[in-house]
Order: C-alpha cells, then structure tokens, then sequence
C-alpha cells in the first residue's frame, strides 16, 4: 500500500501535513491507498478519530478521496503542487493535446499595454481607487446585453476557474454537492473536492448537459449545477436553444440551485450564446478573454445575482484586492484593435475542427466537436489509442484526465491543426482503433 514511507504525528494536523508532504513530494502517488483507519491509529498510537480527523483534513483539501469501505486513496490529480498532470510529448512527436489556442492567431499585446501602461503613467491606480474600469465594464455589459444575458452586477476576475472557485465559496460549504459536466472540464473535476465538495456527474452530448441526468443530480441534493455554454472542454458541445429551454425548466423546478455558466469560449466560436442565467435566484456567468487574447492575460467578467456578486467582490477586496487595472484596460484595448478579426478567428478553428471531425466521419470514426478547440473521440481504451497514436506521431489526450464515469475517450486540440494535415491524423485515429492484438511500442 504504503510501502516503507512512514506516517507520523500524534494529532490530526500533524498525520494529515505527514501524509500530504508525501503527496507533494511524489513519495505517495496518485490512487495510493491510505492505511485503515484503525491500523494507522494503533501504528501511531492514537485514538481512531483522530486519524479519522486527519483524514477528513484531507478529503477537504483535496488531496485524497474515499471510497466507503474501499478505503481512502490518494486523489488522481491530488491539490498539492506536485503533481501537474501533462502529456510528454517526445521529440518529433505532433502535439495535438494541449488544448491551448494557436499562438499566431492571437492578437499582439505590446500595443495594447503600451496604451494602457501610458494612461497609467500619467495617474497611477493607487489604494482605494476603482476595482472596475469604467470602459471595461460599459462594453462588457453591453456585449451581455447583446447575447441575452440578464442585466447584473459586474466584478473581475483572474480567470474563469477563479471565477468558479470564487462563485461555489460565496454559496456552499464543505460537504455540499455540485452537479458538473461529465466528461468535463478538468480542472474543475480538481477543484470542486479541493473545496470540499462533492462531485454529481452529468453526461453531456452535443447539445450541453443531458437534462434527465441534471434533473436526477439536483433531485439528490446537488446545491449548484456548472454549465459550459459554448467550446465544452473536453467534447467541443454548445448549448443549443431547444436544450437551454429544457434545462431553465428543469432549474425553475429547483430555485434554490447555484447555476455557474462558463463562457471561456466567447470570441473562438461563432454559435449564438444559449444562456441559462436568471432561471435560478443565485446564478453567475463568467467571461474569459483567455482563449481569444491570450492564456496570460487572466482575466475574465463575471456577473450575477447581486447577492453573489457582491460576495465574490467582498472576498477578493480581502485577497488581492482587485485584477490589476493595467490588464483591464490593455483587454479594452485589444477590443478595439481593428486589426484582430475576432469573427476570423472564429472561423479558422471552426474549419479545422470541421476537417478533422469530418475526415474522421468517412473513416466511420465516430467524434464530437461542435465548438471550440478540441475534437472528443471515445474509444474502447485509452491506454492503447494513445500509445498506438504516439506510435504513429502523433500526441493526444486520455480522457481519463476529463471524465468521472464516462466511456473511455481521447481529446485532440485541432487549434493548430492545418486543414490538409486532417486526413493523416484520421488516418491514424482509425488504425489505432482498429481490433487487433496489443503491441508494444518502444
């Protein structure tokens, strides 16, 4: 289980730091078992709670996770800052697993916080200045407007994801449930336990979120529900309009739901937002610029109910305070730049994904993408697609690192994919799916 590396304390923190020092050293890895409960404490020579405490500790910190009886292991992407989860990909291999946007289509920022550098220079942002530039805001709120978002208040944030955390700690508490797309985002499959919070998986199809299985997760106790509306990660789904409909019904039968939108696909995609904002009485949509102007950029709108939003200001005013203003004001300007067709941009991923997922389709691969970046391909085994793949020259995702209960699937980022390089990569997801006995590849 543990092999020879040695647990120790004597109170609950203590044998909670122990175990998780192993963790962010490596020493203890993913899906390692933890001893039981009763055998730690009679090793330690302490009382059964509190090595129960300890590992309470440690299921709220996200570092392991429990099974009932089958024990507590260690979580497969634990909440430590030793384990970040990535594909190696060998040289002269294709990296087509990455999931980032293609770096010459997006904008140059040196202009942009210039500009923004140069106002600032003539009056500085100081200490109880605004946390939200005027500009900002203004076209934000009217680009919200415009795609039928309800009208509400504004914050900024480093990120979707710090939106998301920011969002689930204004309303739940350790222990609460949040229902989330399944295959989904990973990092949000990392953060809810790392909350402390319970995971309720809910399978997705082309169209968003499966309304039977968002019905079955809020009528067993989920508290909030996280939707992506448009470029789904890992499978590409868009909420259409006949789904979104459905699912504000289902929501108006669950009021008290915490509803959590996630548009990190806004400017790469050029299907019409579907919202579903305003069908709950605390709700929150978050914006990221990040894909269409750059991952460094951290910043993302977010806007809500105004009990929310005043709760997600409340709590950064006590951390960081605010987003710098410098970037605020840089993101207005790369709005403004008549030189980046964020509409061209759109349409260059959507005609590489279309060539891939269409290559795919006459080799009678089945695959998923209706938006974004990625292209889903589910297989009868990871493991093997991948290494056959690799093989091949080629470095895709396991899907393993986006799913809880989902079939087995493999993520392809077409984003720097060229249209006439599609039928080879086809090629290749083909032979890899095709029967045949296992091989070794060196």
């Amino acid at each position: 289980m543990l092999g020879e590396y040695p647990i120790e304390g004597r109170r609950a923190a203590d044998i909670a730091a122990s175990i998780e020092r192993a963790v962010g050293s490596g020493t203890l890895e993913p899906g390692h078992l933890l001893p039981p409960i009763r055998k730690l404490a009679a090793r330690l020579q302490v009382n059964p709670n509190t090595v129960a405490a300890a590992y309470r500790v440690l299921r709220e910190r996200g570092v392991v996770e429990t099974a009932g009886r089958r024990g507590s292991r260690v979580r497969p992407a634990p909440a430590t800052t030793g384990h970040h989860i990535r594909v190696e990909v060998p040289e002269g291999v294709r990296d087509v697993s990455s999931g980032n946007p293609d770096p010459a289509l997006l904008p140059p920022l040196a202009p942009a916080f210039a500009a923004a550098a140069a106002r600032q220079d003539r009056a500085p942002v100081l200490y109880g200045h605004a946390l939200l530039d005027e500009e900002l805001e203004r076209r934000a709120r009217a680009a919200l407007d415009a795609d039928g978002v309800p009208a509400g208040p504004l914050a900024v944030v480093s990120g979707s994801l710090d939106g998301i955390e920011r969002i689930l700690a204004a309303h739940l508490k350790p222990g609460d449930t949040v229902a989330v797309e399944d295959p989904g985002w990973g990092r949000t499959l990392d953060l809810v336990p790392a909350l402390g919070l319970h995971l309720a998986p809910v399978g997705v199809d082309d169209d968003g979120p499966l309304p039977d299985d968002v019905a079955r997760a809020l009528d067993g106790g989920a508290r909030a529900l996280i939707v992506t509306d448009r470029a789904q990660n890992p499978t590409g789904a868009a909420l259409s309009a006949p789904r979104a409909r459905v699912l504000r019904t289902v929501l108006r039968d669950h009021p008290d739901t915490l509803l959590v939108e996630d548009d990190h696909g806004h400017g790469i995609v050029g299907l019409p937002l579907h919202p579903l904002a305003g069908a709950t009485r605390h709700w929150a949509f978050v914006r990221s610029a990040a894909k269409a102007y750059g991952p460094d950029l951290r910043l993302a709108v977010l806007t809500g109910d105004e009990t929310t939003v005043d709760r997600v200001r409340g709590r950064q005013r006590l951390g960081p305070g605010w987003v710098s203003l410098l970037v605020q004001r840089a993101v207005v300007r790369l709005w403004d730049d008549d030189g980046f067709d964020v509409s061209a941009v759109a349409a260059a991923y959507d005609r590489r994904r279309r060539a891939l997922s269409g290559a795919l389709a006459e080799r009678g691969v089945a695959a998923h993408g209706r938006s974004g970046l990625n292209v889903w391909v589910p297989v009868p085994d990871e493991t093997t697609a991948v290494a056959r793949l690799l093989h091949a020259g080629w470095a895709v995702a396991p899907g393993a690192r986006y799913r809880l209960g989902a079939p087995p699937g493999i993520r392809i980022t077409v984003s720097t994919l060229p249209e006439h390089e599609a039928p080879a990569l086809a090629d290749a997801v083909a032979a890899a799916l095709a029967p045949g006995p296992a091989r070794t590849y060196v």
